[in-house]
């Protein structure tokens, strides 16, 4: 190919502009570590208000017409570093609250024509609508971008290769089986082997069947999906396509997660530096009013759902406390374990903080003063909590599945001895697996020098996307070579 290779990223949130979880972080980082690999990467975004706001420039690109139940226009912009294309929808984006819920924390009623007009917008993009610019690729992200490939693929009309990423298996955006017509998706694609799924349309399931790549954030992800025990209902199909299905490791952006130069720590701190480590400990501790004597000062960073294990976390609280610990929590999810962690906090002061919502700079803060971060998940597609954890010094305590068991190497003897251990994994995900692996934490977290050892082999080691690009470029450039070898072979 002359030229770079072009790239158009579908997503629903890109961080710094919009985020509620780490689909925002890897669609915010993806395109600056791709154009080291000749890639032209462009992300197309709904126009939010909160995105609008952080926008640089944007100027009118393309008039879109009636969509989904108003009028709709491209924009080009940039922000951030990115450079951006903007579906201006305002009666499907302009409005308060977040990218998927309202202020009351109910989804949005019509979240099926929101994200579908995204997907349209790209299918718009594919077929060559805009004059000068054509992805070679459609990398779509998520349930919300699920039905672009589908509208490339059913369109019937030479169309660029695409990929669709799947970051939680558990999210699939399934919708009414009677908007068909209103989603603009023919009759003949409510198959099983189509949309169809359990009587009604699957976004996601539409990316998984109609993309001619698949990629999940972790190589053991990749291989759980498979089966009835981690597949949310879709392993069958996910076996069927297993030949194109690819794990790939998330990274961070070593630029934002720098304990060195990040601007919400009070003191700055690397492997080499550590003691600005502990100046952190300490501004953690009396901002958050715990006792500076309890130690492993445990973090958690995370939503409270079943899903991330934290009802397994409160269960095991006595031993945390028992043995000394302390616990600083920032989170927020289902109602009865904000209340139970609530009331935990105020039985135990001095020993357990809990901050409930939303804040970016606090989150760095506790990667920054725990010693210790903990993931209990029962699934995890990758995690991005454990690697800030590693590149901040706080030993990470994960269940010993998908990203997490990719990431984290356990603490076992051999690995002490070998000096690459960089933090705890246990199995199964259960309350007493917990308490064994809080209880090795505790017990060499005393061992002062093999601690340092510890955190010291976790901060050293490559967890930004420089490493984990070039698995991307080789997909895209291996997909574009099937497909041009196709194309040989028909003429």
């Amino acid at each position: 190919m002359s030229g770079p290779l072009r790239v158009l990223q579908v997503a629903s949130e890109a961080f710094p502009l919009i985020k509620t979880g780490g689909l925002a972080d890897v669609v915010g980082a993806l395109p600056g570590a791709l154009a080291a690999e000749g890639m032209e990467i462009r992300t197309l975004l709904p126009l939010y208000p909160a995105v609008r706001q952080r926008l640089e420039r944007a100027e009118p690109l393309l008039e879109l017409g009636e969509l989904m139940g108003g009028p709709a226009r491209l924009l080009a912009g940039a922000a951030a570093g990115l450079a951006l294309f903007l579906l201006e929808a305002d009666h499907l984006y302009d409005r308060p609250g977040g990218p998927y819920q309202g202020p009351d924390g109910a989804d949005w009623p019509d979240n099926a024509q929101r994200f579908a007009a995204l997907a349209w917008a790209a299918r718009a993009l594919g077929l060559g609508a805009l004059a000068g610019w054509r992805p070679d690729v459609v990398h779509a992200h998520d349930w919300q971008a699920g039905l672009a490939p589908a509208y490339l693929a059913l369109s019937g009309l030479p169309r660029p290769a695409t990929v669709t990423t799947i970051h939680n298996l558990a999210f699939q955006g399934q919708f009414p089986a009677s908007l068909l017509s209103e989603l603009r998706l023919p009759a003949s694609a409510f198959t099983i082997d189509g949309v169809e799924y359990w009587g009604a349309i699957g976004f996601l399931k539409a990316g998984l069947v109609y993309a001619d790549r698949l990629t999940t954030v972790s190589p053991t992800y990749a291989r759980e999906i498979t089966t009835p025990a981690f597949g949310m209902g879709l392993d069958g199909l996910l076996r069927l396509r297993a030949d194109r299905l690819t794990g790939i490791v998330n990274g961070i952006d070593e630029r934002v997660w720098n304990p060195a130069a990040d601007p919400a720590l009070p003191a700055p701190f690397d492997a080499d530096r550590l003691e600005g480590r502990e100046a952190c400990r300490q501004a953690l501790v009396a901002e958050l009013g715990l006792d500076p004597g309890a130690a492993p000062l445990f973090g958690v960073v995370t939503r409270l759902t079943w899903q991330k294990g934290t009802d397994l976390l409160l269960e095991a609280l006595p031993h945390l406390l028992a043995s000394g610990g302390a616990l600083a929590m920032l989170g927020s999810g289902e109602p009865a374990l904000e209340a139970a962690f609530r009331e935990a906090a105020r039985g135990h002061p001095g020993r357990i903080a809990v901050r409930f919502g939303y804040d970016e700079r606090l989150a760095h803060r506790i990667f920054a003063g725990a010693d210790a971060i903990l993931v209990p998940s029962r699934f995890e597609p990758c995690g991005l909590t454990q690697l800030y954890a590693l590149r901040y010094g706080a030993a990470p305590i994960v269940a010993r599945v998908g990203g997490l068991a990719d990431t984290v190497i356990d603490a076992n003897e051999a690995a002490l001895a070998d000096g690459v251990a960089t933090g705890f994994q246990f199995a199964p995900v259960t309350v007493e697996a917990l308490i064994d692996a809080l209880g090795r934490a505790t017990a060499l977290f005393r061992d002062r020098a093999r601690w340092r050892v510890l955190q010291r082999r976790g901060m050293t080691r490559s967890l930004g996307w420089k490493a984990r690009a070039p698995a991307y470029a080789r997909l895209y450039r291996e997909l574009l070579a099937e497909r041009e070898r196709g194309s040989a072979a028909r003429r």
